[in-house]
This record gives structure tokens, C-alpha cells and sequence, in this order.
């Protein structure tokens, strides 16, 4: 299996980013790390061995990044407002500088679909709803879609609009609206295991199709908890039965 690491000095972070590729050909399948983890971190969990037979029989290439949630939301030393600056930093990161990175190396038509697990659930999400001129799905796993469960209280136009459980429900936008209707890979999964909150994905699912948004809301049973198995799981079956 092809495995590259790229890097570059970020102007929207002021700071170097490392992204690993996997594979040559396929749709982009974009990666967003749990918690403060870095750009290898599925790989060390096994998710890219569990995806292998995708990336090496061509239907996925796969890009992977860095997080900075422990400069933003998880980073208890600093103000709640320059956590939510950086968020914010981080969002335009991936659309102004890991897009086109990823164009580069597949095509301009390339479909690109994000994915992540728990914190990176909610950052693909994000991501997602707020530009589906750029991002053609999500597959989010084991996520909470409300981002004030990461604020402590703090609350501001940033913390709204990164927080699709808030913006989406008053969503009338003529130009993203349409977009996000006619999308056909919105998978939203869950365990109901232990530290899983199937009901924020109900939630979730819930305003979506509020806002006719046709989506794909998935619960697996009590013997899925909130940890790796259970998403090295979903993934691979989602690659092979929805692509």
C-alpha cells in the first residue's frame, strides 16, 4: 500500500501541519483524529488496516490530519473566546489549504468525504454541513453534534455557527440548503454501548430531517461501546456496502 507524509507551514494556524496519504486512486476519504490525537493516530488504532483491502483495491485514497483540539476546546489555559478563534482558524485550514492538497492529488471532480470518530465526529460533521460546496459527505461516528458540550458555558457567534445540533436548525440559506438536500452519503452512526449517546444522534437525525435533509441515521447494539472496535467496525462496512 502507497503511504506518504506531507507538511506544510499553515498561514490559517501559523504553525506546521503534517497529513499522511494512503493509497493511489479512489474517492478522497478525508480523516479528522479524536480528541488532541495527531495525523497518524487511525493508523496506530488499526483503522487503516482495517480499511486496507478499500485503499489497495483502488475505491479510497485516504488523507489524514492533525487536530488541534488541544489548542482550542480542550485546552483549559487559555480564554473560551481564542478557543473558539481557533476553531475557527482550523475550519479554514482545511478548506483553504487541505482541499486543494487533496485536488492536487486526485482531481479537481474527486469526491471528497470526511470521517471521524467522537470529537472528529463532530469536526467532519461541521465541516460538512457548513460547506457542501466542498465536501461531497460525512461519514460521522460515535459524535456529539452540540459543541457547547466542549464549552464549559462559554457561548459566541463561533460557538454557534461550529455547532450543527445550533445553526442547522435555523438553516434557510437558498445556496447551501439546496446543496445539502441533494447530497447522497449523510451517515450518521452509533454504538449503544458503554459511553455511547445514541440519543445525540437521534437528535441529530431528527433536525436533519426536519430540514428534508436525506440522511442515513445508523444505531448498533449494546455490545458496540465508544472506543475503536467498535468504529475499526463501522468504517470498513460502510466503505463496502454505501461506495
Amino acid at each position: 500500500m502507497r503511504r506518504e507524509i506531507h507538511g506544510w507551514y499553515s498561514p490559517s494556524l501559523n504553525k506546521h501541519m503534517d497529513v499522511v496519504v494512503y493509497g493511489h486512486y479512489g474517492f478522497a476519504l478525508l480523516l479528522l483524529p479524536t480528541a488532541a490525537a495527531d495525523f497518524l493516530e487511525y493508523e496506530r488504532f488499526l483503522m487503516i488496516d482495517a480499511i486496507h483491502p478499500f485503499i489497495e483495491g483502488g475505491k479510497v485514497k485516504v488523507f489524514s490530519i492533525n487536530s488541534i483540539n488541544s489548542e482550542s476546546w480542550l485546552n483549559d489555559h487559555i480564554h473560551p473566546r481564542h478557543k473558539s478563534l481557533r476553531h475557527a482558524q482550523f475550519n479554514e485550514y482545511v478548506y483553504n489549504e487541505v482541499v486543494p492538497f487533496i485536488r492536487s492529488f486526485t482531481s479537481p471532480g474527486t469526491p471528497i468525504i470526511l470521517s471521524g470518530a467522537s470529537l472528529g465526529a463532530l469536526h467532519s460533521a461541521n465541516l460538512f454541513f457548513k460547506r457542501p460546496d466542498l465536501i461531497d459527505g460525512v461519514i460521522a461516528m460515535s459524535g456529539n453534534y452540540d459543541l457547547t458540550t466542549y464549552t464549559r458555558g462559554y457561548w459566541d457567534d463561533d460557538v454557534y455557527f461550529n455547532s450543527p445540533m445550533h445553526y442547522l436548525k435555523n438553516l434557510e440559506d437558498d445556496y447551501y440548503l439546496p446543496q445539502l438536500r441533494s447530497k447522497h452519503h449523510i451517515h450518521i452512526l452509533t454504538g449503544s454501548g458503554s459511553y455511547e449517546t445514541p440519543e445525540v444522534s437521534h437528535a441529530l437525525s431528527g433536525v436533519l430531517h426536519q430540514k428534508q435533509i436525506s440522511h442515513e441515521l445508523d444505531v448498533w447494539g449494546h455490545d458496540m461501546p465508544h472506543d475503536w472496535p467498535t468504529w475499526r467496525a463501522m468504517l470498513p462496512h460502510y466503505l463496502g456496502t454505501r461506495f
